[in-house]
């Protein structure tokens, strides 16, 4: 099994279909009626800022995955940029981002289910035994078509994603014959202000729905022609994905009957909301549909972060400050095996503590976005540190993109609230305080600890100045410092953040992994 390699199998169609197959989930079928109980009928603009902002953050990483095809990018780029501390944080961050997803798209399966299978849930949407290995069952078969090869999971992932496409395209067709206009003024456009479009960003289902863009830089190590189709795949996946989900935000909005508005958007409750509404429109059919998708929807997600969580965990383990025995690769499938099996673990975990999937959206969200902001700091010092560094897509205006994606991340995981920031973060901070315990046996290899410390400050100093925001501010904290002097605190400190980030990197980048000799990166790098 050590012996064996990673396979290039998938093509610019396949990795397409891997974003967009991961951001047409639960999202589709869950967000719009999150977005409209906490934003109301202005929602869609919640959708808009969220494209925009994981575009942005999509763009830095479209030239980091051309340059550095790696599987599980996400996780190696902060560690080969500011050294093993960084990378083992975003490990930690990125593992519960990951591992979430799979149970979060079960949980989305057995509630849309329930509406036929009263047995799978209880009146109040929690999950009973029965529906718990209802979703235990799904997660098997996951990890079975992921166990067998790359190229049957991507294949089995192309045709899946063809059909989720096709069924919110028609509800978006079948919906607009109900739409009324007048719904977008009923109890005010903006129900809750700006804060709570901001809010619906994060905690709607919303920033959830666009994070399968990464699919494209975590298979980057097993795709045909990485510089040229991840970035392109990239783009495609949030720019095709942005433009349904505004659709189907605005015609949720202008199909609800007035009279399940008469206690205003935040009191609109369906269990399965888009079948929910075409059956209370007396589209049958379409219901019966949408409950089959939201099998196949949520399903076809699972599986793609079932795969993808057990190449961030792959590589996590190679950057070597992670369990070396999840860095084994069986060699006649190319699959990361035990990898892929604490995978399976994990996302049967996460289906125990939070049992509802609006609980959980949150969670994965700010996680999910706590990992992506040090992109744009690793690219931009990559441009000072690597400037011979090979970049088939070079990103024009690095300069003004990059700081704007950190600080618009930032706001993400900010509007998240309190409640979820509070142990999200400080699980970050306690985890630099187990590498310090632990620096012994951590890698120093490469990158004396003097300079790992050098390198990781800013972003420890960074954390702990969320932390105290988030308590003190308008989103679930004390309110201390009332909107918008408390969002501006932070545009200010992730804005010191970035710029300090930026110049505490590694004086010479580490391009390689812990395990990799020079000769083996080089030769991957040749074969692309």
């Amino acid at each position: 099994m050590e012996s064996g390699k990673l396979k290039r199998q998938l093509n610019l169609l396949d990795l397409t279909f891997l974003g967009l197959g991961a951001i047409i989930g639960s999202g589709w079928l869950m967000a719009s009626l999150g977005g409209a109980n906490i934003a109301g009928p202005a929602a869609w603009l919640s959708w808009v800022i969220g494209a925009v902002a994981v575009l942005l953050i999509g763009l830095v990483y479209a030239e980091l995955g051309g340059a550095m095809p790696r599987a599980g990018g996400i996780i190696r780029y902060p560690d080969y940029s500011h050294g093993p501390i960084v990378g083992y944080m975003m490990g930690f961050a990125a593992l519960i981002a990951y591992s979430s997803v799979a149970g979060i798209e079960v949980e989305a399966v057995r509630q849309y289910a329930q509406q036929w299978w009263p047995g799978l849930g209880t009146a109040s949407g929690n999950v009973t035994a029965l529906g718990w290995f209802v979703q235990l069952a799904l997660l098997v078969i996951f990890f079975l078509i992921n166990y067998w090869s790359v190229n049957v999971f991507g294949k089995f992932n192309s045709i899946i994603t063809a059909i989720k496409f096709i069924v919110p395209l028609l509800t978006i067709i079948i919906l607009f014959s109900s739409f009324h206009g007048s719904n977008f003024s009923s109890h005010g456009f903006a129900t809750h202000g700006f804060t709570g479009i901001e809010s619906a960003v994060s905690t709607g289902g919303i920033v959830f729905a666009f994070l399968g863009f990464r699919q494209a830089v975590d298979f980057a190590g097993e795709a045909k022609n990485p510089q040229r189709n991840v970035p392109l795949a990239i783009v495609l996946a949030i720019i095709l994905g942005a433009a349904l989900y505004v659709l189907l935000q605005v015609v949720f909005i202008g199909a609800v009957p007035a009279s399940s508005l008469a206690s205003g958007w935040d009191k609109l409750s369906f269990k399965a909301p888009f079948a929910d509404l075409a059956t209370l429109l007396g589209v049958g059919w379409l219901a019966t549909l949408l409950f089959i998708d939201g099998a196949i929807s949520p399903s076809g997600t699972g599986n793609i972060y079932q795969s993808s969580t057990a190449r961030v965990i792959f590589a996590w383990a190679r950057t070597g400050t992670f369990f070396k025995v999840f860095s084994k690769v069986e060699s006649k499938t190319g699959i990361p095996r035990p990898a892929m099996i604490l995978a399976f673990i994990l996302a049967v975990f996460w289906t125990g503590p939070f049992p509802i999937w609006s609980q959980l959206v949150g969670v994965v969200s700010s996680a999910t976005v706590m990992t992506y902001i040090i992109g744009p700091v690793s690219a931009a010092a990559f441009r000072r540190t690597a400037p011979d560094l090979h970049r088939p897509f070079r990103l024009g205006g690095m300069g003004v993109i990059a700081p704007i994606a950190f600080v618009v991340g930032a706001l993400i995981i900010y509007w998240t609230g309190w409640s979820i920031d509070s142990w999200l973060i400080g699980l970050q901070i306690i985890m630099f305080v187990v590498y310090l315990i632990l620096k012994n046996v951590m890698p120093m290899d490469a990158v004396p600890f003097g300079q790992q410390l050098k390198s990781s400050w800013w972003l420890v100093i960074y954390f702990v100045a969320m932390f105290i925001i988030s308590y003190i501010g308008d989103f679930g904290g004390k309110n201390l410092i009332p909107s918008p002097w408390d969002q501006i605190l932070v545009i200010v400190v992730s804005l010191i953040a970035y710029y300090w980030g930026k110049a505490s990197a590694l004086p010479q980048p580490v391009l390689l992994d812990k395990e990799e000799t020079e000769e083996e990166f080089d030769g991957e790098m040749a074969s692309l």
